[in-house]
């Protein structure tokens, strides 16, 4: 039979859906790069043209989980009916419900990166992210200021505090994964609730609104994401003792 040459693009995104599969399935360690290999019917020699490494892999996975997030909020950013605080609010209440309906996924694909010895990693992973959404949020936060709902001498970087914001949680996170424990989670679930309120606070002081005006997180979403931790697929799998 011929051989089928596919458009690179198309070939790349195939690996990710490949490898996405596999990491959901089995877990991020447990799936090596030569099952994704195996998975997706392609030598070493091509895989390796298009990620250098696993962790080049989980990364590229998180670019187009940022890209498939903004994607979706894309009609939010776009709505003339929208004034600025409405857009923003709006933008970060769709945030929170893509969080909640991918969690399971989310902690089965990323449970390895609250790892101390992935601190680095966590940290690319992020930066890919805020380079998807921090021009987004730049320009509502512009437009705010332009029409006096905001008050800041810099957008860009009150955008960057927002984004920084998941990089301040990673420790309560990763001490809530190290244990495992119910204790722990709860605590762990308490703390974030709690930071969430203060950067709700933090956010509508630097942007000149009265406090309450800016909307992060609301009622038990830090509870859902977390414990959907219990229900993803890795934890199933570990349960089962597979």
């Amino acid at each position: 039979m011929p051989r089928i040459i596919k458009h690179p693009e198309l070939r790349r995104e195939e690996l990710l859906d490949h490898a996405q599969a596999l990491f959901l399935t089995h877990g991020y360690d447990k799936a090596s790069l030569n099952d994704v290999i195996a998975a997706a019917g392609v030598s070493k020699g091509a895989f390796y043209h298009y990620f250098a490494s696993k962790e080049a892999l989980l990364e590229a996975l998180a670019e187009r989980f940022a890209r498939q997030a903004l994607a979706g909020v894309q009609k939010i950013v776009d709505d003339p009916d929208l004034d600025p605080l409405g857009r923003l609010n709006a933008l970060l209440a769709t945030s929170r419900q893509a969080k909640i309906e991918t969690a399971a996924e989310a902690w089965a694909l990323f449970a390895t990166l609250f790892r101390p010895e992935n601190l680095v990693l966590f940290h690319r992973i992020n930066l890919a992210a805020s380079k998807s959404f921090s021009p987004v949020l730049v320009e509502i936060i512009r437009q705010g200021v332009e029409d006096g709902t905001f008050r800041t001498f810099d957008p860009e970087g009150v955008a960057d505090i927002v984004m920084q914001f998941g990089l301040a949680t990673h420790d309560v996170t990763a001490k809530a994964f190290a244990s495992g424990n119910d204790a722990d989670m709860e605590i762990a679930i308490d703390a974030l609730e709690k930071r969430v309120r203060l950067y709700e606070i933090a956010l509508d002081r630097i942007l000149g609104l009265p406090d309450g005006s800016i909307r992060i997180g609301e009622p038990g979403f830090v509870r859902a994401v977390m414990t959907a931790r219990r229900d993803s697929p890795a934890a199933a799998s570990k349960a089962r003792g597979m």
